[in-house]
């Protein structure tokens, strides 16, 4: 039974969550002049070759990781050595802040590595890893799943990095770790006046630090850049084709490079599409459904299970669950934190959430359910963590940038701003989706309503055709990206020309790593050998 710290494997859960949008800075220019409403940067697609040769002909030093920074999460998550021995090498790449000024400042990436088993004509390439967000440390998540991709680093360089605005690279702090305690810890659904002036008071006293920490560089943290930036990493590489492997978020950042480079595209693998065809309002509403699903799934399988802390019967779990929450409204629920804090409804809510993206932390769930509803002593330690995990927050109590840098990235790419009278408007469409996640999620609209910067556009440009032929998996049980996205994302890139589709009837975000064999056997087929799935092909 765990008690007093759960142990959980942060960069697996925090990373790939992804979309799933929270009430919830280091830059060029440390607390630079107020950004006011100023535009995100656009910029036509322009050649690697166009970009000064002091960018394109660096060479990267690569030297064994260091202890990560608590910015990447958390400092005890030392990149271990793959199964076979092979120790991990860190290095950065120089990329411009701004690509319509590719001669002027920079910016540091932090790169991470594992060469390839194979030389010469058996080595295929470098194989670049995104995990999800925006807003997760690559240098500290590819090492954590390295087991997972063994049998891919016989033929590829195993790659990943910190997209700009997080991490080491220039990673974006909007709050110190007090006032971000603060900020997770506040109730999430507004319910009258006063309560709205409140949520919209937090909302903008984030995005003022944001603008305060990060300078400049708030206007370039869009998908657009990051999406040069692996191009450019491509040739620093030395790389004819940019080989990908993308995870949540990681699919739209892939789709977008594919829309910018369509000739360069070359093995691309995206698991848990993104759906990049519809409004913000409209993905928070998928997402509600699809965290609904899931959490129904988990009260089937609870329900059936001895001493289910929800009961047996699941037409009642549900409501004892939405109880829990209420009551945490009103009294916070003590735990065993070092720092005496105490779990909150928005936090239990975070926890009950992130415990969703994988079927391997329903037990944590349990068990957090289980303490939090207990007769004789209640208490919320588990669900504390959960909630932290989805957070970024470590456990010597500071945060990595995830979800400050999920901010600034969507708020820099989405053009969409909302209302208070917008979320009331939609309030009861959430509500009959769900009961557990809707009424957060509704207000989670107003994240970019006070951002200092105006945003790109209002969903992503993915269209590329002429591409070689890419992997979407989706998943039928995904809370944070619905199944339907996959379809979309296929039609959105150019159909099955572009792109084929896998699917795995199963539970969770992400499939590659749930275990499944005929996932990892048919997505391994397509990275080795080149062999692609039949168009719809299904995994169980």
């Amino acid at each position: 039974m765990i008690r007093a710290r759960l142990a959980l494997p942060c960069a697996a859960l925090a990373t790939t969550c992804a979309l799933l949008a929270l009430p919830a800075c280091s830059g060029v220019e440390r607390g630079g002049r107020g950004l006011g409403s100023a535009p995100a940067a656009r910029s036509e697609p322009a050649d690697t070759s166009d970009l000064p040769d002091s960018l394109t002909d660096q060479s990267l030093d690569w030297s064994r990781c260091e202890a990560p920074d608590a910015s990447q999460g958390d400092e005890q998550m030392s990149p271990s050595p793959l199964p076979d021995g092979t120790e991990w090498e860190c290095a950065t790449m120089r990329a411009p802040v701004d690509y319509r000024s590719p001669e002027g400042d920079t910016l540091d990436i932090a790169l991470i590595r594992s060469e390839a088993h194979e030389r010469g004509d058996d080595r295929i390439g470098s194989l670049i890893f995104n995990f999800g967000g925006p807003g997760g440390s690559g240098v500290l998540t590819l090492p954590a799943f390295g087991q997972d991709y063994r049998d891919l680093h016989r033929r590829y360089d195993l790659v990943s990095f910190d997209p700009r605005g997080v991490g080491d690279s220039e990673g974006v702090n909007c709050l110190d770790p007090e006032g971000l305690d603060r900020y997770f810890a506040a109730d999430p659904v507004p319910e009258n006046a006063k309560e709205r002036r409140r949520l919209n008071d937090r909302l903008r006293e984030f995005a003022q630090g944001c603008e305060e920490s990060a300078g400049d560089l708030l206007p370039h943290l869009t998908t657009e850049a990051t999406a040069r930036d692996m191009d450019l990493l491509r040739r620093v590489l030395g790389d004819r084709e940019l080989h990908y492997f993308g995870v949540s978020y990681g699919t739209e950042l892939g789709a977008v490079y594919a829309h910018l480079f369509p000739r360069r595209v070359g093995r691309a693998v995206f698991d848990a599409v993104v759906d990049p065809t519809g409004t913000t309002e409209q993905g928070a509403l998928a997402q509600t459904k699809g965290f609904q699903l899931a959490l129904d799934t988990y009260i089937d399988r609870c329900a059936e299970s001895e001493n289910c802390p929800l009961g047996d019967d699941e037409d009642e779990a549900e409501d004892r669950l939405t109880d829990l929450l209420h009551r945490l409204r009103e009294r916070p629920l003590r735990t065993q934190d070092p720092d005496d804090r105490r779990l909150t409804e928005s936090l239990a809510w975070g926890g009950i959430a992130q415990s969703l993206y994988s079927e391997d932390f329903w037990p944590y769930l349990t068990q957090g359910l289980d303490d939090a509803l207990s007769d004789e002593r209640p208490d919320g330690t588990v669900l504390l963590a959960l909630g932290d995990a989805m957070n970024g927050r470590n456990p010597d109590g500071t945060y990595s940038t995830l979800q400050s840098s999920l901010t600034a990235i969507s708020c820099a790419d989405s053009s969409e701003r909302y209302t208070d009278a917008d979320v009331r408007r939609v309030r009861d469409a959430f509500d009959d989706a769900s009961a557990v996640f809707g009424p957060a999620m509704a207000w989670s609209l107003l994240n970019c309503t006070h951002w200092p910067v105006r945003g790109d556009r209002p969903h992503p440009e993915v269209g590329a055709e002429g591409a070689d032929t890419m992997l979407l998996i989706g998943t039928t049980g995904d809370p944070a990206t619905p199944f339907q996205g996959t379809e979309h994302m296929q039609k959105a890139l150019g159909g099955e020309d572009v792109a084929v589709t896998l699917t795995f009837d199963g539970e969770g975000h992400g499939a590659y790593t749930s275990g499944n064999d005929c996932v990892v056997d048919k997505t391994n087929a397509y990275l080795l050998r080149g062999d692609l799935p039949d168009n719809g092909d299904t995994c169980d």
